[in-house]
């Protein structure tokens, strides 16, 4: 990536929802009351697992390729993913009328690489962290004349993420917490963006896997830190290193990073499913998991808000965990 540091305006996310609005769902705000008791507050979610790709990146890949010009777009795009902005990226190709490819890691869940396909993609196996995917992305760009699109370094990306922000405080009044999933760092730069540059007292958390606690660590450090990378049940946000345009937005707006274990991720995709009838991903869950480990203090009438960012997972995985 380009050292140039590039960050969304809330001026960038509110023209983000004016070009999306024709394209993806508004989706509802939902108050989880039987999970309530078990979190001490008030439950509200926000369930992105609705989605028209079953996952929030669809706001930001859209909102990247629609900006372009037929001239910019090239040859086609292309892009590197864990699974769900491979399938942003491959629905906005399909709806301009372009090539999509995706180089995706080999731990990718069967289901987002068959859904990537769907869509029309061609997908690449790679075996290698985000860095190195990525340098493969630009060598097959440069090789194809392809546009390629970062999935959380990329300030148009962000900003389309930002709608979530915006509809949160539009649709949760009074909302006093809101706990985003931490991956990359695109989806709670573009979330607290559009929350601190509006409504500033309301408290935003990202929440990332106790086995990958990149941004935590980096916050102490106070600096880019990597990890090594292990295995977590949440493959949407294990990520080695924050992200480099992401990084400062969230030192910046994002009030407290809290870590969650495996254990209570599962826990919470459980609860998602028996008690609000939602199927949610392990990254999609990590909020309720910080909740339901005492990670994040609450106060019995707060209004907290969870970002359930995606429902794209092994069906096989899931009746392990539901069982």
């Amino acid at each position: 990536m380009t050292t140039l540091l590039e960050y969304p305006t809330l001026a960038d996310i509110l023209q983000a929802r004016e070009r999306l609005k024709p394209h993806i769902k508004r989706t509802p705000i939902l108050r989880a009351e039987k999970i309530e008791k078990a979190v001490g507050c008030e439950l509200y979610l926000k369930p992105e697992t609705l989605q028209v790709t079953g996952a929030f990146k669809i706001r930001g890949a859209l909102n990247k390729a629609l900006s372009f010009t037929r001239e910019q777009l090239g040859s086609g795009l292309i892009a590197t993913s864990s699974g769900n902005h491979a399938q942003g990226i491959a629905y906005a190709a399909r709806m301009l009328g372009v090539k999509a490819t995706i180089v995706v890691p080999v731990t990718t869940p069967r289901i987002k690489i068959e859904n990537t396909q769907a869509l029309g993609a061609e997908v690449i196996l790679f075996d290698g962290d985000t860095a190195a995917r990525w340098k493969r992305v630009c060598e097959i760009a440069a090789e194809n004349n392809y546009t390629a699109v970062h999935g959380f370094e990329d300030p148009m990306v962000m900003a389309g993420q930002g709608t979530i922000g915006c509809e949160i405080l539009e649709d949760l009044d009074g909302v006093d917490t809101v706990i985003v999933p931490l991956g990359g760092g695109g989806l709670i730069s573009g979330i607290a963006t559009a929350i601190k540059e509006t409504r500033p007292s309301v408290r935003v958390i990202g929440a990332e896997p106790s086995l990958t606690p990149k941004y935590h660590q980096s916050r102490i450090n106070q600096e880019r830190t990597t990890l090594p990378l292990k295995d977590t049940i949440a493959d949407g946000v294990r990520i080695s290193v924050p992200g480099q345009n992401p990084f400062p937005i969230i030192e910046k707006y994002v009030d407290e990073i809290v870590l969650v274990d495996d254990e209570y991720i599962v826990a919470a995709m459980r609860a998602l499913a028996k008690e609000a009838k939602l199927i949610a991903e392990p990254a999609a869950s990590i909020g309720l998991g910080a909740l339901l480990a005492g990670s994040v203090k609450v106060r019995p009438d707060e209004k907290v808000c969870l970002v359930l960012s995606g429902g794209n997972w092994n069906l096989s995985d899931l009746a392990e965990i539901y069982k």
